[in-house]
């Protein structure tokens, strides 16, 4: 007897529909999955075989064929354990065939019967959705995740027993769980400027000028100058998710498996600090069917590379590419797959291997070529695509101090933006710029259309170019920023103080 579940198998961001035949047919007892099955999946005959005998049900005794359908797509993953376990129930006799029609169903089966979460349940929710299913069976802990999905009928089960209790009552007598905005937690708000970050007021500016403009920021400076903690600080000056953001953010985790079962929508802007001995796979994403990497997992949020100087030059120009374009497609010889990563970089470094270089308080142990090969780890071009620059100091032991009496912390942090400001300047970027889009998105003639530049500035503009030999990129990102100061200042026009300030967080297009 041959019975059909329908599932889904991951495909990138994507999910791609499978359908799951089993066929029962005279001779020794046994299990064959074909398909193009992984290890995990082969694996899922015990945990079938297991789980249906502790759920109290006949195992197979005769020769059993799972076929994975269509037969030239891969698949991985244990989340076709509960459709095989279905679809062998409906072939053996042991569940009405016709109850599984319409039906859609991922999960992974433990040997008690119980169900387990999985990763990929948002796309697979929303491939289900868009095929006018009649519902979808997941696990009780990926419930949230399919509850995103508007206009899907959602089984959550704790075990195959529930499942099948559920599917034998009437279709009017089943307990559909559907999306309800009502339902889903509001989004976290950005927070107050807290008063431990004080004495660093150009970094603050700095942090200012990336969140509100989406500038990518290179912080250098010796060791205990506040790199990390500016950089941790960014994403409370961001502003809060929008709901498509947060679907977009979710479905990213939940294809890498990091989104947190029960959760749901994403609250918060990712943040991502990957160690400076990753692999260009856990930077990018890779595998036989590619998995987000961390540019990806910080999509919508922060990605934060410390130690800048100390990744291998090969997996640092690998960004060049996805920060331009806030895509990053991985090809493999059966698929291409693209992966999102718009986000904000920012990275700090030491100037020199032992961290001292131009620090009038300590004296540097490196030699002239130690500091050239420390630095011929960033290449030109990658440096170029960083619009802010900045060279930090270390504080001093009154502005550590200060940092302890909250008041004067706060009074001394007066004068930089707010995450208020901040979110009014995206604003204004979101009315003036082509698509909404924001300031380090412009292109060289939408500055020119959008920018507003006020009289001569565009002349002072040609000189400092040509003064400093900035090239195309460089001299383009410094009219960014400039025009992001100006909203930051809410004025309409970049003035020559916008492009002056701009110009100071330029500090090594000249070398370092």
């Amino acid at each position: 007897m041959l019975a059909r579940c329908q599932s889904a198998s991951l495909l990138g961001l994507e999910a791609c529909p499978v359908t799951v035949e089993v066929d029962l047919a005279p001779g020794l007892p046994g299990l064959q999955l074909v398909g193009l099955p992984d290890a995990a999946i082969q694996e899922s005959r015990e945990r079938v075989r297991a789980a249906l005998r502790n759920s109290g049900f006949r195992g197979p005794l005769v020769r059993v064929i799972v076929n994975l359908a269509p037969a030239d797509l891969r698949k991985e993953g244990p989340a076709f354990d509960l459709p095989i376990a279905l679809a062998l129930l409906a072939a053996s006799g042991q569940l009405d065939a016709p109850l599984l029609k319409g039906l859609w169903c991922a999960g992974e089966l433990g040997l008690d019967g119980s169900l387990r979460p999985c990763r990929g349940i948002l796309a697979v929710a929303c491939l289900a959705a868009s095929s006018e299913a009649s519902a979808l069976i997941v696990p009780e802990a990926n419930a949230s995740e399919a509850l995103l999905v508007p206009g899907l009928k959602v089984i959550a089960a704790s075990s195959l027993q529930e499942v099948v209790t559920l599917l034998r009552q009437k279709p009017e007598q089943r307990s559909y769980r559907v999306y309800s905005q009502t339902e889903q937690q509001p989004l976290a708000k950005a927070t107050e400027t807290p008063a431990a970050i004080i004495g660093q007021s150009l970094a603050q500016t700095a942090l200012a000028v990336t969140a509100a403009g989406g500038h990518h920021l290179l912080m250098v400076g010796p060791p205990g100058c506040g790199k990390t903690l500016l950089a941790r600080f960014l994403p409370q000056l961001l502003p809060p998710l929008t709901r498509q953001e947060a679907l977009e953010i979710s479905r990213v985790q939940s294809i890498a498996g990091v989104l947190v079962s029960g959760d749901g929508l994403a609250k918060q802007r990712p943040f991502r600090a990957p160690h400076h001995n990753c692999s260009s796979a856990a930077l990018l994403g890779g595998g036989a069917i590619p998995r987000p990497g961390e540019l990806s997992l910080a999509h919508g949020g922060v990605l934060f590379l410390d130690e800048l100087a100390e990744f291998p030059r090969r997996v640092l120009d690998q960004l060049r590419q996805p920060l331009e374009e806030g895509v990053l497609w991985l090809s493999r010889a059966r698929l291409k797959c693209a992966f999102p990563c718009q986000i904000t970089l920012v990275a700090a470094t030491n100037p020199c291997p032992c961290g001292w270089y131009g620090d009038p308080d300590h004296t540097c142990r490196c030699t002239p070529l130690q500091r050239q090969r420390y630095w011929s780890r960033l290449s030109g071009p990658l440096i170029d695509r960083l619009d802010l620059q900045l060279r930090l100091e270390r504080l001093t032991s009154s502005e550590i101090r200060a940092s302890l009496t909250p008041t004067t912390a706060a009074a001394k942090a007066v004068s930089t933006p707010t995450p208020e400001q901040i979110i009014s300047a995206r604003q204004r970027m979101k009315t003036r710029n082509p698509d909404g889009c924001l300031n380090a998105a412009l292109s060289g003639p939408q500055l020119g259309d959008h920018g507003g530049l006020c009289d001569g500035v565009l002349e002072q503009w040609e000189r400092a170019v040509h003064q400093r030999k900035l090239s195309a990129r460089s001299g383009l990102r410094v009219l960014r920023v400039a025009r992001t100061l100006a909203d930051l200042r809410d004025q309409a026009k970049i003035s020559g103080r916008d492009l002056a300030a701009a110009l100071c967080f330029r500090s090594f297009d000249t070398g370092n």
